[in-house]
């Protein structure tokens, strides 16, 4: 018997086998159902191109330095190649830098940190959280985000088989601030409540939570048994409020022993590709990281960790007439908000209170968005939503590139967002003014059409 293929197209063929032929030719999925839809672009994909593409726009997007790290920094790392330190060490971390780690976490938590069980080194903090919730995050586990959160957090919590859980904090309008709603927050708690994560110095807001405010996330942990908390801290050196300072959370009174504190080096030191990242906290909750390190990466850069421990240190003394490098880490950005904040003004935005880290939100609700420009979808934004329109509107024909709101909150909550536009500040003076200026020419010129 012989079966001429060229004629199954031609014959009517048996449902089974039809279904069985279209599924053997159909070509595989291209990534992992458990992505969840990850693997699509996004904000970042999306005006990380459109800076690509217009070479000219002045980047206010991610926030990354455009300038070089302090001279003692780059020394150290130059010294850590010279001294050979060119091979693995240890998985969890280099000796040398979690000893000091550990040293300056016994001083922030009032507690003696093991340098051995109670630290471990990530690449970056991105890492720190990803390990974090694989390694200590259940199926089925619920996360609490305070809205709006950096984006990372909903992906990263999926891949983890975890459900993000959204809790918004309240924009007072009269004094342009954000404020934490203790009583919706205890509200959200639930039986599958796993993690609280708390952002402070904040992004995108800028807020740094008081200490009253810390004090009620403390109080909602403490009627919760189950539920720890990650303290995301990447911003703690860089807090410019003239009230504000920062709080480590796992200070407080009964939150040692249910917090993991993670932060990283690139923000304070700019030097955001090094990516070397930390988590500090109690042993049941480190050590599961620490098992997991070696099945990700055998180590993090060993001359890097060398040259951070000794850099912490040194940013501890007078640096150009401040009492320390972290002293005029917070002066310097503080002048740059108010540059920035200054334009923005000027351009017809509302900058928000902020007091650490280095973006600004600004409410955008004065500038007209043109019809064009919102019902333009992309494969990032396939519902447009105003704030993303703007900022494609202002990347294309202001020429400066800023980030919408709405993807720092969860699907029922965008349109919180959709007047909000995030800048960074961590650029030069004259990369601010720059953009100011034409924010303000574009502005201008929009409403004299």
């Amino acid at each position: 018997f012989h079966l001429d293929i060229s004629m199954l197209g031609l014959l009517p063929l048996p449902v089974g086998l039809s279904a069985t032929l279209t599924a053997a030719s159909a070509p595989p999925p291209a990534a992992a159902l458990r992505l969840g839809g990850s693997d699509k672009p996004t904000v970042w994909s999306e005006f990380g191109a459109l800076a690509a593409e217009n070479p000219g726009a002045v980047n206010l997007g991610q926030g990354f330095p455009d300038w070089s790290p302090p001279d003692f920094v780059v020394a150290e790392a130059h010294a850590a190649l010279d001294q050979g330190f060119h091979q693995y060490t240890r998985p969890a971390g280099h000796p040398s830098l979690a000893s000091v780690l550990a040293s300056r976490y016994s001083r922030h938590l009032g507690r003696e940190v093991d340098a051995m069980t109670e630290v471990a080194i990530t690449v970056g903090a991105s890492q720190a959280l990803f390990l974090t919730l694989q390694a200590l995050l259940d199926p089925g586990d619920e996360v609490i985000l305070l809205e709006p959160a950096f984006d990372l957090y909903y992906g990263q919590i999926r891949l983890a088989g975890g459900t993000a859980v959204p809790v918004p904090l309240q924009l007072d309008e009269q004094e342009s601030q954000w404020r934490l709603d203790a009583d919706a927050l205890d509200a959200a708690v639930g039986p599958r409540t796993k993690f609280i994560v708390l952002n402070s110095p904040h992004n995108p807001t800028g807020k740094v939570f008081s200490a009253g405010e810390m004090e009620a996330i403390a109080e909602v942990v403490r009627r919760h048994p189950r539920v720890l908390v990650i303290s995301d801290e990447v911003y703690k050196y860089i807090v410019h409020g003239e009230e504000a300072s920062h709080q480590h959370f796992a200070a407080l009174p009964g939150m040692g022993e249910r917090t993991v504190t993670i932060s990283s080096a690139g923000k304070t030191f700019s030097i955001t590709g090094w990516q070397v990242g930390w988590c500090v906290g109690p042993p049941a909750l480190v050590q599961p990281i620490q098992r997991l390190l070696p099945f990700v990466q055998f180590c993090v850069s060993t001359p890097m960790q060398q040259a951070l421990g000794r850099v912490l240190s040194l940013a501890d003394e007078p640096y150009r007439g401040k009492p320390s490098y972290y002293s005029w880490l917070c002066d310097m950005y503080a002048d740059k908000r108010a540059t920035l904040a200054a334009g923005l003004e000027a351009a017809g935005m509302r900058p928000l209170q902020g007091e650490g880290g280095f973006f600004l939100m600004a409410d955008t609700s004065a500038i007209e968005v043109p019809q064009r420009f919102l019902q333009h979808t992309t494969p990032a934004a396939p519902l447009m939503t105003r704030d993303w329109a703007l900022c494609r509107m202002l990347a294309l024909e202001a020429g400066v590139i800023a980030i919408p709101c709405s993807p720092f909150y969860s699907a029922a909550n965008k349109k919180r967002g959709e007047h909000l536009v995030r800048f960074a500040f961590c650029k030069s003076d004259e990369t601010l003014r720059a953009a100011s200026a034409r924010l303000e020419g574009f502005v201008a010129a929009s409403r004299g059409r």
